[in-house]
């Protein structure tokens, strides 16, 4: 089986998003996967070849403002716009956010379900993903294990979906951690970030006129 994961975070290499599709293709092995990040621009023959003619067609990406990133929208619109995308070709799709509660993903993946439909391919699942900014700091800790417990049980039926050509309900899930925890530590975060870049506690309350 072919398949073709695009990386839609502007991080790139260095996204939770990464982090993401390397645990998903260590599920997929035995298949020929292609990857690729966000296209800033023109997107060459070879490249098109290869996803037209792929079986399965995975992104993964982060939420930005309840929905998909600028920079892979435009990237979507012209898979659509030069008919890039094969009709055969199943799509699916991993949405992570920095809020603790997957669910907040609901509407990116709509949109991709949306866009799906308008290229005439096939939806297969989108998976929303709550709190994806601990995914760095516990990338030694055994997927399906600990925090990781409920993101191992997803990707697990995501996989086998994607092994199947299956198309499946939606799964949002959040961490196995202490939602307290995780907003005492992205508290603690951002007066860390701001304390580097030489700014004072109340700076980060002051309104921007």
């Amino acid at each position: 089986m072919k398949i073709g994961i695009i990386n839609g975070s502007p991080r790139g290499g260095k996204s939770n998003s990464e982090i993401l599709i390397k645990y998903l293709c260590s599920l997929l092995k035995g298949h020929k996967i292609n990857k690729y990040y966000s296209f800033f621009s023109k997107i060459d023959s070879e490249i098109k070849s290869e996803i037209h003619n792929a079986d399965a067609l995975i992104f993964a990406f982060p939420l930005y403002v309840d929905s998909i990133p600028s920079h892979l929208l435009d990237t979507i619109v012209k898979f659509e716009e030069e008919k890039i995308i094969n009709s055969k070709t199943k799509i699916y799709c991993i949405v992570n956010n920095g809020f603790f509660e997957g669910k907040q993903n609901q509407l990116a993946i709509l949109q991709m379900k949306n866009w799906c439909q308008k290229t005439g391919a096939e939806w297969g699942q989108g998976i929303g993903i709550g709190a994806g900014e601990i995914l760095s700091y516990v990338e030694k800790v055994p997927l399906g294990k600990g925090p990781l417990k409920n993101l191992g049980k997803a990707l697990d039926q995501f996989s086998n979906n994607i092994k199947t050509l299956k198309s499946s309900n939606e799964i949002y899930i959040n961490p196995n951690w202490s939602r307290m925890l995780y907003w005492i530590q992205g508290t603690i975060s951002w007066i860390i970030k701001a304390r580097k870049n030489r700014l004072k506690i109340r700076d980060l309350f002051e309104k921007i006129t």
